[in-house]
């Protein structure tokens, strides 16, 4: 008899039950709620403005997931948050992971069921199918969105980023500048913990506010400014250490190269250059969450794509880099560093 199942067959083709439940109770704020009180089903409905069918199937469905617990059973049970889903899905928390989740409900999980038809064409299938705009353009043009992309990025970058400077050496350095900048939050995280660290946070005109204001916030405006740029028009501001954020892996080859030709052209000898990304392992076999953000970047770009720490050391040697490492980050995320 085979000891074969189709158990991890079924659970992966049909996990987009489960994503799409987690996605629906972070749109409905359902962790924020529960962040204020426990509540039976019925109150969950009730606050919520769902139907009366929807309990207890969506959050025992949550139990069963492992994002709520419940105490009792039937009409009468409560429902809280577990440790992970309070800190990381209640709106109100400094370290709400949300705003991906919230731009994946919004957007990214419609495009993808448009998969077969992007590898079929190699052609991106997000807001730019039939617009004819830049995914970039089209996602700029209305503030609302902006500021969701902006939240989203801010979110999923926020843990690796912070791990980030507590784990490169900044002890040589006194500048950086951050291309892509977004919010700010990199330049404002390393200003944070290395006073001596001045920052610099570049990105397109219409963000700059949206930084300005982050950085304010922050209380950092001393040592971390925004300033408006075309990372491909213009050319890198001069620094001892270039980041970019998730940013590499949105752009094809020659553009990647391009990018990493001026980071080499801003840095000083000596200087280092990093990225962050889900870097793809090298024997490209482990890091399923990499290889699914390269096919996302197909999905939003077409021609986009991740990539691993050896294909990034290969690049960088190309444009005059010498010395490169990896280090690991929070899950499946890197920063590969090159160094001048």
């Amino acid at each position: 008899m085979s000891d074969l199942n189709p158990s991890h067959i079924l659970q992966v083709g049909m996990g987009f039950f489960a994503s799409k439940t987690l996605l629906s109770a972070v749109e409905l704020g359902l962790f924020s709620e529960l962040s204020k009180r426990a509540m039976t089903g019925a109150e969950i409905a009730r606050t919520l403005e769902l139907s009366p069918r929807a309990v207890p199937d969506f959050p025992d469905a949550l139990v069963a997931l492992g994002f709520l617990r419940r105490e009792g059973h039937g009409a009468d049970a409560t429902y809280t948050n577990t440790a992970e889903s309070g800190k990381f899905l209640d709106r109100n928390s400094p370290d709400y992971i949300g705003g991906i989740l919230e731009m994946a409900n919004a957007r990214l999980y419609g495009f993808w069921a448009d998969l077969t038809e992007a590898l079929k064409t190699g052609g991106p299938q997000n807001e730019t199918k039939n617009s004819g705009k830049s995914m970039f353009a089209k996602l700029y043009e209305v503030p609302e969105r902006l500021e969701q992309f902006m939240n989203a990025m801010s979110g999923i970058s926020a843990g690796n980023f912070r791990t980030f400077t507590q784990k490169f050496d900044f002890s040589r350095y006194r500048t950086l500048c951050d291309v892509g900048g977004a919010t700010g939050q990199l330049s404002c995280m390393v200003a944070a913990a290395h006073p001596h660290m001045r920052c610099t946070s570049v990105d397109l005109p219409n963000v700059v506010s949206i930084a300005t204001r982050r950085i304010s916030q922050a209380g950092l405006s001393d040592r971390v400014v925004a300033m408006a740029g075309d990372f491909f028009a213009d050319p890198l501001p001069k620094a001892d250490v270039i980041t970019m954020g998730m940013i590499l892996h949105d752009w094809n080859l020659e553009k990647k190269k391009i990018l990493i030709r001026k980071a080499y052209d801003a840095l000083p000898e000596g200087g280092a250059f990093v990225v962050i990304e889900a870097l793809i392992d090298d024997a490209r076999r482990e890091n399923a969450f990499g290889l699914l953000m390269s096919l996302n970047m197909l999905i939003e770009f077409g021609d986009a794509f991740d990539y691993s720490g050896s294909d990034f050391a290969g690049w960088c040697r190309e444009a005059g880099f010498r010395r490169f490492e990896v280090i690991p980050l929070m899950g499946p995320s890197s920063a590969a560093v090159a160094y001048k």
